[in-house]
Order: C-alpha cells, then structure tokens, then sequence
C-alpha cells in the first residue's frame, strides 16, 4: 500500500514537472514571436523593386528590423498602393510608405492617413523637397525632361522649352504619355498652377494640332523616341537614362533653363508615415535611413540616376546637382490641386 503511494507521488511530481515545463516553452514561444514581430517594419513601395530592394535589405543588416515590403505592378503601383492604404485606414497594415512621386502623397494626407514625422535631416532639404507640416519628406529625385533623337535632329534644331514644341518644325514628331497615369499628370497640372488655365489648354491644344501623339507609358514615350519613330518625347530621367547607358541615340535636355523661362519640374521620392502604425519607432528608423546621404548616394549611382536632394551627397559625374537646375517653382499642393481639372480637361479636349 505505502509503495502504491509513493509511486503515486512519484507520477504527480513527474506530472507537474512536465505541465510546468510546457508552460515554460510556451512562454519562450510567446516572448519570442511578440519580441520577433515587434522588431520588425511593414513598408509600402511604388518605387521599383530593382533599386528599392537593395535600400531596404542594407537597412535590413545595418538594423537588425526585418522589412516587409510591399510591392505593387508597374502600371497601378502609386494609384494601386494609395487606394489600399486609403482602404487600410481603420486597421493599417502599413508603418511607412515609400511613394516615387509626390501628388499621390498629397492625397493621403488630405485623406488623413498620414502622421507628422520629420527626419533627422529635414532641416537640410529645400522648402520644394518636403511638406511644411512635416507629413512627408522628399529624396532622390527625378526630373521631367525632354528625350531627344540625335540621329534626326542635330543641336540647331533641338527644342530648349516646352513651347518650342509647336512649332511647325516638329509636327507630328513629339510624343507624351497619358497623363492619367504616372508623372505626366504632375507635369501637366504644375503648368496649369503656374501658367493658369487659358495658357496651359492653349499651348496643349497647340501640341494636338501639331500632332501630339499620346502613348500608355513613358517608358513607350522614351522607346519611340529610340525606335526613331518620333523625335522628341517627354518623359523622367530614369526613363532617359536607360537609353543613355544603353548607348541608344538620344539626347537628355532639361527644358527651360534660361532667365524668363519656366523651368523644370523636379519630382522627389517621398518617405511617410502611417498613422497608426504599428510599429512607428521602426517605421521612424526607416524613413531617417532613407532620408540619408547614404540612401541617396546608391540611388544616384544606381541605374535609375536619381539626383540627390541632401547638399554634398556623393553622385556619380552624369547625375546633376539639384541646385544645378532651375526648378519649376510650384509647390505640390498646388500641383495637387490642379490634377482634377488638367486630367478633366485632358480627357475631353486633348484624348478625344
């Protein structure tokens, strides 16, 4: 009877032992997939993957936070990441969004998504590169240039402004994208807000009866221009610059560079964060990382050629300094606010 008792004992405390050790590993499991999930940051990205991967996977090793990343398609990604985080707005999945334009960023924040962070280097960038407030940051930048074929137009007879263009010299030779989509529409309501509305619908209307031809994509804008099919197109120069190392036949102009002219439209990468992100510190790390001279360097060197907007930044002979042009000098909450009314005027008058 004792022994019955004592081996009774024996596997109650055997029992116990066990059960405490399953609460014990069940308690390492818990800590370390709550301590794994918090050290990490959730970013959505419409720049493309081949030059943002890299960024983030350097942060990734400087850090030590694991970066979920986001991508979306080459044609919907600003439109198609905007309106999910339009959609996320009472449970956001995101903590920060790496836009690669700035009128798309405008719209969140009226949408109320965004929260104010300003980076380390904020104070370092021109009024242009950043929201006053502090809801966004610019960085490594783009430009609206003109792309133009060396081979069918020799440098006395290519355009130095937009209004150029109408002339009966390049009839049927210039190509543009759809403004509805990508940063043609910036560059169309930026003109809007700095020429007004009667100049901008005259000189568009003016490029129609010279024969605009309007095509999907400005990368279908720069291949034209290479094929020789037309001479002179509008497009970035990323788009450009592909051409260029691919030694293809063109020439990169930025457009109304002289005294009395318009300028060029300088389109930044912007940085922001969610509001209510869940993991806001990490989300603050990475924005400050993007925001960087680091960052900035390897999107200049990188094939993209992005011009940074930091001063001093180190950028490879082929890369302008930003403060080396002329910027069309309109801020983007007017830019925003004439996108409606110049992609309305497109489709009725221009598209038809």
């Amino acid at each position: 009877m004792l022994n019955t008792m004592n081996q009774g004992k024996k596997l109650g405390l055997k029992l116990f032992y066990l059960v405490l050790a399953t609460f014990a590993l069940l308690a390492i499991f818990t800590f370390s997939s709550f301590t794994t999930s918090q050290n990490e940051v959730v970013v959505y990205v419409s720049h493309d993957q081949d030059y943002a991967q890299p960024i983030l996977e350097a942060f990734e090793k400087d850090t030590g936070i694991k970066v979920k990343a986001v991508f979306d398609t080459e044609a919907s990604k600003t439109v198609g990441l905007t309106n999910r985080l339009i959609a996320e707005k009472n449970n956001p999945q995101a903590d920060l969004f790496w836009n690669n334009e700035v009128v798309r960023t405008i719209q969140l924040k009226k949408e109320g998504i965004l929260d104010v962070y300003r980076p380390r280097n904020y104070d370092k960038l021109n009024s242009l590169y950043k929201d006053s407030e502090g809801y966004w940051t610019g960085f490594a930048a783009r430009a609206r240039v003109l792309i133009v074929n060396t081979d069918l137009l020799d440098k006395t007879n290519r355009p130095g402004s937009l209004e150029d263009l109408t002339k009966p010299l390049f009839a049927g030779q210039v190509t543009l994208a759809d403004p509805r989509f990508g940063t043609t529409g910036s560059h169309v309501a930026a003109l809007y807000a700095l020429w007004g509305k009667e100049k901008t619908e005259n000189f568009f209307k003016a490029l129609k009866k010279n024969g605009l031809d309007i095509v999907s994509s400005n990368g279908q804008t720069r291949d034209k221009v290479v094929a020789g099919t037309k001479r002179i197109g509008f497009t970035d120069t990323d788009d450009v610059n592909d051409a260029l190392i691919k030694k293809d036949p063109v020439v990169m102009i930025y457009p109304d560079q002289k005294d009395g002219q318009v300028g060029t439209l300088v389109i930044p990468n912007t940085a922001m964060l969610i509001k209510g992100a869940k993991h806001a510190d990490n989300a603050k790390k990475l924005i400050d990382y993007l925001i960087s001279d680091k960052t900035e360097s390897a999107l200049a060197f990188a094939k993209s050629a992005q011009m940074p907007l930091l001063p001093g930044v180190d950028r490879p002979g082929n890369v302008p300094s930003v403060s080396s042009i002329k910027p069309l000098a309109v801020g983007w909450e007017e830019i925003y606010k004439n996108l409606k009314p110049a992609i309305s005027f497109f489709e009725k008058n221009i598209l038809q």
